[in-house]
């Protein structure tokens, strides 16, 4: 059973910080950062608004990431033991892979890929102001997110709308907390559907022919076998706290050197 989760949305509005909360109790997930597909810097054109196109599309090496993300459906675990994810043995017929970005739903050939699709939304105020808090590693000039950031932001969110792509937004001024259960929950109810949906229907077996047998009496029909469940809910109450456990991150090879930008 393969899963495939986008964590999307607004610059700062919380993406890596869930998928890192998710990454932590999710049973041999993987995961891929479309930071991590940024083109040089040489090869970012400056746009009519004077800045450098850091928020379109172009910007990324899309097929790149379509390549990974190939990679991994087409083996999840040897995918997931070349980038440091130990296979669960009571999980081991489900395997995750979490794509965190936020041009993620954009990119037509990755868009069908997705089980399920998140968009993390905050309001314009706390976005500039948390965008304004954050170091980066080539620094927002004078203006950037008035005059790039926000409008690629609102033009690519109108455009998937349009497109009819379909989203789980989630609240991006909710808590930590709130946000990782939520949609850890949503994950696991998806998983446990998934599990009961392929589970399979047992033949009803034919009844018993001859004396001794009537009198409306049939034989017991077998038990359908269940699938393996136990480890979708293992965490209760505590969920929250959990701190080890689980896979550690692995992120997935650059496609072209270090990212010159770092999101959230």
């Amino acid at each position: 059973m393969k899963l495939i989760v986008g964590i999307g949305g607004v610059t700062n509005g919380g993406k890596t910080t869930l998928t890192n909360s998710l990454l932590k109790v999710l049973p041999n997930c993987c995961v891929i950062h479309q930071d991590d597909f940024f083109k040089p810097q040489d090869q970012i054109a400056v746009g009519e608004d004077g800045f450098k196109q850091w928020d379109v599309l172009e910007s990324l090496d899309m097929e790149a990431m379509l390549g990974t993300v190939r990679a991994w459906l087409s083996s999840p675990q040897k995918f997931a033991r070349a980038h440091g994810v130990s296979i669960r043995p009571d999980a081991a017929d489900t395997d995750i892979l979490i794509l965190d970005g936020f041009l993620l739903y954009s990119y037509r050939p990755m868009v069908d890929l997705y089980s399920r699709r998140y968009f993390l939304t905050v309001p314009y105020e706390e976005c500039k102001w948390r965008r304004s808090t954050r170091n980066y590693t080539v620094p927002d000039p004078p203006g950037l997110f008035d005059g790039h950031v926000w409008p690629m932001y609102q033009k690519y969110r109108r455009e998937m709308e349009a497109d009819g792509v379909e989203v789980v937004y989630l609240d991006g001024m909710k808590s930590r907390e709130e946000l990782f259960h939520q949609v850890l929950e949503d994950i696991q109810n998806s998983l446990l559907n998934r599990s009961q949906a392929s589970a399979p229907t047992p033949a009803h077996p034919a009844r018993p022919q001859g004396p001794g047998l009537g009198g409306g009496h049939r034989a017991a029909r077998p038990a359908a076998p269940q699938p393996d469940t136990e480890w979708l809910f293992p965490f209760g109450e505590s969920v929250q706290t959990c701190q080890s456990g689980g896979p550690s991150r692995s992120p997935a090879p650059r496609a072209s050197g270090p990212s010159p930008r770092t999101r959230l």
